[in-house]
Order: structure tokens, then C-alpha cells, then sequence
């Protein structure tokens, strides 16, 4: 009974730590790009690591994300198309789509790749360059890791997320509206008009506010993990790992979260 109750204690402490951890870096960042362009004792950001950053995040990511938002265009539509027509109401399958996609599918799963995708490549990156004691060099150059390293990393994250997420979007759209043509012969116009009808501007901006959040999530969690690495291959390996399975974590409760309070706020 002492063992479990110790094991735990560690384990509480153990997250403690890491939430503390995560608040700091985050109080960091936020400070380094809201604070440092008005404060002259602070260095600013220099806007080439972070164009190089977009275009790594965004840029590199952006074809397997508009494959996988077709292919879920392309299956929400066609586990509808039989449910549909049996209540007579199949012209409605665009409704469905459009605010599957723009509220819901389309944030989680394009997070969930970035995640994968992004995520992991940065805690990776920061992970071997701590192994290699390049971010102690940096701190010996009185340079801080986290404006050098972290603040790009995550402005890069915040501005593409979402501009990927919204082009997935409309991909995934395409991708129902062909099955809606070809199975269920419901033509475009009819398909967009549906759409138009249910979506609303509200639905559209939840969606793109919350893969907003969920980038910032990304990034901070795996530029985090890529810092705290203090062992060799192995120890960046488990970084990667830890930072997608957190993100991944994260990710599917700020959803949870979001559905709830959105659900009060906007009564949808």
C-alpha cells in the first residue's frame, strides 16, 4: 500500500512539474512576441527563422492534409447517402458535410496529423539539438532557446494551422459533393445551397478558432519535450513519441471542452 501511494505521490508530482513547465514556456513565448517589439532590453523575433518555420509547417504538410480531409468528405458522405434517401431527405447531405467538416472533423483531424507531421519533426529537431548541447551553447552566447528556438516554432504553427485546416476544408467539401454527384445525383448547386443554408459564419469561425488553439497546443507541447531531452537517440526518440501522443491527448480535450462551451455560448 506505501509503494502505490508513493508511486502515485510521484506520478502527481511528476505532472505538477510538467504543467508548471508548460505554463512557464508558454508565459515565455507570450512574452517574446507581445512584450520584447515594445521593451528595448529585449531582443525581438527575427521574421527569417520564422518564414522558414511556416513553410516547414505549412507548406510541407499541406498535401497529405487535403488527402486525408477527401477521404473524409468522401466517407461522411457516403455513410449518409443510404441513411439519407431512406428518410427522403438526401438533398440534405450537404448540410451535413459542410458543418461536419468546417466545425468539427475538420480541425480535430488536421490537428491530429499536424501532430503527427509537424510536432514530432520539432521536438525531434530541439530533442538532438539538446543532445548535442547546442542549446547550452546558445544560453552560454546569452541567447535565450526559447525567442531563438520556441517563439518561431510557435508563431509559424499559429499562422499556418489554420490556413491548412481551412484549405483541407474545402477539399474535404469537394469530396462529398463528388460522391453526392455520382451516387446520390444530387448536382453542386443543390449540394453548396444545403450547405449554405446550415452553415453559418459562427460554425466556420469555431472552426478555425479552434485549430488556432490546437496548433498553439502542437507546438508548445513539442518544443517542450524536444527541450527537456538530457539523453542520447533514445531520449529523442521518446520525445517525438510523447509529444504526439500529448498533442493527440490535448488536442481531443480542448475539443471536448470547446463542444461544451460553444454548445452554451452559441446554442449549437
Amino acid at each position: 500500500m506505501e509503494h502505490i501511494a508513493g508511486e502515485l505521490g510521484a506520478r502527481f508530482y511528476s505532472g505538477l512539474r510538467y504543467i508548471g513547465g508548460m505554463g512557464w514556456l508558454f508565459a515565455d513565448t507570450l512574452s517574446f512576441i507581445f512584450i520584447a517589439p515594445f521593451d528595448r532590453r529585449k531582443l525581438r523575433v527575427r521574421g527569417a527563422p520564422v518564414l522558414e518555420q511556416m513553410v516547414r509547417v505549412g507548406f510541407s504538410s499541406l498535401g497529405i492534409v487535403c488527402l486525408v480531409q477527401l477521404f473524409i468528405g468522401v466517407v461522411i458522405a457516403l455513410q449518409l447517402a443510404n441513411l439519407l434517401q431512406r428518410f427522403g431527405i438526401k438533398e440534405y447531405v450537404g448540410s451535413v458535410v459542410g458543418l461536419g467538416i468546417f466545425r468539427e472533423l475538420g480541425p480535430l483531424m488536421t490537428a491530429m496529423i499536424m501532430a503527427g507531421y509537424a510536432g514530432a519533426a520539432m521536438s525531434a529537431e530541439l530533442g538532438t539539438m539538446a543532445v548535442s548541447e547546442e542549446i547550452e551553447a546558445l544560453r552560454a552566447l546569452a541567447i535565450s532557446p526559447v525567442r531563438y528556438l520556441v517563439v518561431p516554432r510557435v508563431i509559424a504553427a499559429a499562422l499556418m494551422i489554420p490556413c491548412v485546416t481551412m484549405i483541407g476544408d474545402f477539399v474535404g467539401v469537394l469530396g462529398g459533393m463528388g460522391i453526392a454527384w455520382t451516387v446520390l445525383h444530387i448536382t453542386p448547386d443543390l449540394f453548396v445551397q444545403k450547405m449554405l443554408e446550415t452553415l453559418v459564419t459562427s460554425d466556420v469561425a469555431v472552426g478555425i478558432f479552434k485549430s488556432w488553439v490546437f496548433a498553439i497546443l502542437i507546438a508548445l507541447i513539442a518544443c517542450f519535450e524536444g527541450l527537456r531531452v538530457d539523453s542520447g537517440a533514445e531520449g529523442v526518440g521518446k520525445a517525438a513519441t510523447r509529444s504526439v501522443v500529448y498533442s493527440i491527448v490535448m488536442i481531443i480535450s480542448a475539443d471536448c471542452l470547446f463542444a461544451a462551451v460553444f454548445r452554451i455560448i452559441l446554442g449549437r
